[in-house]
């Protein structure tokens, strides 16, 4: 059996256009994106070749993309479009992103608002033939 080993990238910061609010959309801000993979990286150990894994330089590049693209309302719609880029490579058995929204406009004092959601891929029936 193997285990889910971990692929982890943190404080991924991009300019994007998010929210609610005209203001947001016009002026923008950063948005700081922190990505667990989980995936079996013994192959990958093995053959000491990047094409085994997650090229994590190229998804830091994918994720960003998505942040400084097509605005969204929410961070919760950002963060499932990030999940989605993911979970494309199907070696990626299941990712947790977390959104964080550091300038969000609350009129309190706050360090940081964030979202976390937890994406796996689905399921897929396998056929036994008789």
């Amino acid at each position: 059996m193997d285990f889910l080993d971990e692929i982890v990238l943190t404080g991924l910061t991009v300019f994007g256009r998010h929210g609610v609010y005209d203001h947001e959309r016009a002026n923008g801000q950063e948005f700081t994106i922190d990505l667990t993979l989980r995936m079996p990286l013994r192959d990958a150990a093995a053959s000491d070749d990047v094409v085994d894994t997650v090229h994590y330089g190229e998804l830091a590049e994918k994720v960003a993309a998505v942040v400084a693209g097509e605005p969204v309302n929410l961070i919760e719609t950002l963060a499932q479009r990030i999940a989605d880029v993911a979970l494309d490579d199907q070696r990626v058995h299941s990712v947790t992103v977390t959104v964080h929204k550091p300038h969000a406009p609350i009129a309190l004092t706050f360090s940081d608002v964030a979202v976390t959601v937890h994406r796996a891929q689905p399921y897929t029936a396998v056929e036994f033939s008789s």
